[in-house]
């Protein structure tokens, strides 16, 4: 049932919602286990595709209430949030500046000062919507991460502009509200489709997803349980990370205490070689899922979880349930990004 009680904060209706619920009926029948559901957050809109505009409906709403005019926010060169961001910021006249991490560039960078050949997939979209980028080789990323919002967020408020800081992601105690409003979805969702689904399955890259869908299916009192398939890091990070999310909006919102029916539940078996890096498996399950369905994943986020998903199916994980819903976050440019994985 949905909760009237909850009071959200303001919002941009940036994203096209409700998505659909659809049902992968060959693919069920194929893996001859529970009927699988997809929540098609891919279709949130075209170039904006994904889990992150619905963060960034609350993020921006908040940054636009501080009179802030330039959003700086951090990620991979291949982050779905990131190009979101840049895409978001040109619709609503808001200078943006990425930092970047990438895997593979070595040495120091000079305030990350530097600029990739052929940029293609997310990065060649950040690019298009007129972001400035600095990019940064990974350790130096992960080392001087805060020192680098300092620098930038300096060097805007000395040309007279108001940064707003947004987080790995917009994974907070303001992005947490954007899956617990997803939430509310989907129990309309399942009364239309008359099903009651024993989990909700997505991939978990810097939290902030699984914090929303973990709170709202508390809040809400939905009866399903939240699995978030890591794609990076391992599943102690990761319950620390979405509790500290959602601490951080108890505390922003001033909520007195959380419900006792919040759990958190992450599988780190997929992770495969690393972040932004997949396995064969993965790849065959990303051309399988596209010819048989129609469906698109990307080897980044949402291929590693369906694989994933899959391989718990496979092993009887949820021999006891009828339905199981996959939430789809998007993530297809970044599978531009390595198109030389697939063979055809």
């Amino acid at each position: 049932m949905i909760n009237p009680t909850i009071n959200y904060p303001d919002r941009l209706p940036l994203a096209q919602l409700p998505t659909p619920l659809q049902l992968l009926e060959r693919l069920s029948t194929q893996f001859s286990g529970p009927r699988i559901w997809v929540k098609r957050d891919d279709l949130t809109d075209c170039a904006l595709s994904g889990n992150k505009i619905r963060k960034l409906e609350f993020t921006l709403a908040r940054a636009l209430s501080q009179g802030c005019d330039t959003l700086i926010t951090c990620g991979g060169v291949q982050s779905n949030h990131c190009r979101a961001t840049a895409i978001l910021g040109a619709r609503l006249g808001l200078k943006v500046h990425l930092i970047l991490r990438d895997e593979e560039l070595q040495g120091k960078g000079l305030n990350g000062d530097r600029q990739l050949t052929a940029p293609d997939g997310n990065l060649f979209l950040d690019y298009l919507a007129g972001a400035e980028i600095s990019i940064y080789p990974k350790t130096e990323f992960q080392t001087r991460q805060g020192e680098l919002f300092e620098y930038w967020s300096q060097y805007y408020a000395t040309q007279g502009r108001k940064p707003y800081l947004i987080p790995t992601g917009a994974s907070d105690g303001t992005g947490v509200w954007a899956y617990v409003r997803c939430i509310e979805e989907l129990v309309g969702d399942f009364q239309r489709a008359d099903i009651q689904p024993s989990h909700i399955i997505h991939a978990t890259g810097s939290g902030g997803t699984q914090a929303g869908l973990s709170l709202g299916c508390a809040l809400h009192q939905l009866d399903a349980q939240v699995l978030g398939i890591a794609v990076c890091d391992n599943t102690v990070y990761f319950q620390r990370k979405v509790m500290a999310d959602i601490v951080d909006w108890q505390s922003r919102y001033k909520v007195s205490s959380l419900p006792e029916s919040l759990s958190v539940q992450v599988n780190d078996d997929f992770i495969g070689p690393g972040y932004s890096r997949a396995g064969p498996e993965v790849f065959a399950t990303i051309k399988h899922v596209a010819a048989l369905e129609g469906l698109l994943l990307d080897p980044v986020y949402t291929g590693k979880a369906f694989h994933g998903m899959l391989s718990l199916i496979e092993k009887g994980y949820f021999a006891d349930t009828s339905d199981i819903v996959f939430v789809h976050t998007g993530g297809l440019f970044g599978l531009f990004a390595q198109r030389e994985q697939l063979s055809f």
